[in-house]
């Protein structure tokens, strides 16, 4: 029987000179589920690569897990890298000193949030050292005539100092003077210039050697927090939470997606947005299915009512067009899946769309296609697809063979 529902479907898709009209309906429905679903590849592909380069851009800067001591530095520094480095998961850890100060060249002068580092260590930590435009991060830890600093590039050319320039420090942590705080100032080299591609830490941080860092701050011991690298960076808040056992209650353990948690859940926020909006291209289409088939069906009642009269059974007729909306349907989802990678490998391969790099942390248009999300816009456009002819089907089955024949 099956076989009798598949060819009776599969002809009334074939049009006929009378109807031209309605193949033209059953074209454009296959064509707005061909491009909502390509429309959805595409789209959420770019959001993807946009978020994990985002997402990289910030570790990349920062570190997968900050530690820090409620109420003050944490002055036994060796002693709790030590309990962290135990912890199943952590891959390397690395101190740090913030700190501000005024910042001034020969020509210009602005802010800067200072980050004193041990460069060995925050090599294995960071990836800061992969973005070094000129010099290195180790040359902080020579021993140099003046102090050692490394720039982000846009804040370098606002300065317009390059490596072996020298620039001036001015904190304000000095000491107390009857004239008030006199400010600490300190005259350092620049030895390295670092580019991110984020505009937020090229124009702001300059990195200094711990040594550097205290005598800016006043910390005489120990370090304002220590930074972690994880094996697994989507496991990052599970060895977070090892971490904070660990370490006990009297220290804060934030892995990144808690640093970062506003942003993030915006970005994961406006993905769902856009894949219901997008949806809707799907559903527009699926109207024009139940359009197309309702009209086959008032087209095709005196063959549905001779169908019947030969034996045919309400359920032969629903699986008719059933079968057929589902061709209507998967025709479309295909066409849409090829579509849609294709599209995606294209844009990824030649780089086609360029972004400005002082606007987006990014250069070109970052594209990434996730299985899952793939699956999901599948299925949800055959879902929807296949819901549409539901009412077709049910209203087909429904026909009377003495009512429909005693009008021809």
């Amino acid at each position: 029987m099956a076989a009798f529902e598949w060819f009776v479907s599969l002809r009334y898709l074939r049009a006929k000179r009378k109807q031209k009209f309605i193949s033209l309906i059953t074209v454009i429905s296959i064509l707005g589920v061909a491009v909502g679903v390509l429309a959805l590849i595409v789209v959420l592909s770019v959001w993807t690569g946009f978020t994990e380069g985002l997402r990289d851009q910030i570790i990349g800067v920062n570190a997968h897990a900050l530690v820090q001591r409620f109420g003050g530095p944490i002055a036994d520094t060796e002693e709790v890298t030590a309990r962290i480095q135990a912890v199943e998961g952590v891959a390397a850890t690395t101190p740090f000193i913030n700190g501000q100060a005024l910042i001034s060249s020969s020509s210009q002068s602005t802010g800067v949030f200072l980050r004193g580092i041990d460069a060995a260590s925050a090599l294995r930590v960071l990836s800061i050292g992969q973005k070094m435009q000129a010099g290195a991060l180790t040359d902080l830890d020579q021993p140099l005539e003046v102090p050692a600093i490394v720039l982000g590039r846009d804040m370098a050319r606002q300065l317009q100092v390059g490596v072996g320039d020298r620039v001036r420090l001015m904190s304000p942590n000095g000491p107390l003077s009857p004239m008030g705080v006199l400010p600490k100032i300190r005259t350092c080299l620049v030895v390295g210039i670092f580019h991110t591609g984020m505009s937020e830490y090229d124009s702001t941080i300059g990195y200094i050697s711990l040594d550097t860092a205290r005598s800016l701050t006043d910390l005489r011991q120990g370090v304002h927090g220590i930074e972690i690298r994880v094996a697994d960076i989507d496991q990052a808040d599970r060895t977070a939470q090892a971490v904070q056992q660990a370490l006990g209650s009297g220290y804060s353990v934030r892995d990144w997606m808690r640093l970062n948690q506003n942003m993030f859940a915006a970005l994961k926020l406006e993905k769902t947005g856009i894949f219901i909006a997008l949806n809707l291209i799907i559903l527009v289409a699926a109207l024009n299915i139940i359009s197309a088939l309702t009209m086959v069906v008032m087209e095709k009642n005196r063959d549905i009512a001779i169908l019947k009269s030969m034996g045919a059974t309400t359920r032969s007729i629903m699986r008719i067009f059933f079968y057929q909306g589902m061709v209507i349907g998967l025709s479309g989802t295909v066409i849409g899946l090829a579509g849609g990678l294709g599209l995606c490998a294209l844009l990824k391969r030649y780089k086609i769309i360029e972004l400005p790099p002082d606007v987006y942390p990014m250069s070109t248009m970052p594209i990434k296609v996730v299985p899952f999300d793939v699956g999901v816009i599948l299925i949800s456009a055959i879902v929807i697809t296949l819901a549409a002819t539901l009412y077709p089907s049910w209203k087909a089955s429904r026909i009377r063979p003495a009512e429909a024949l005693s009008y021809e």
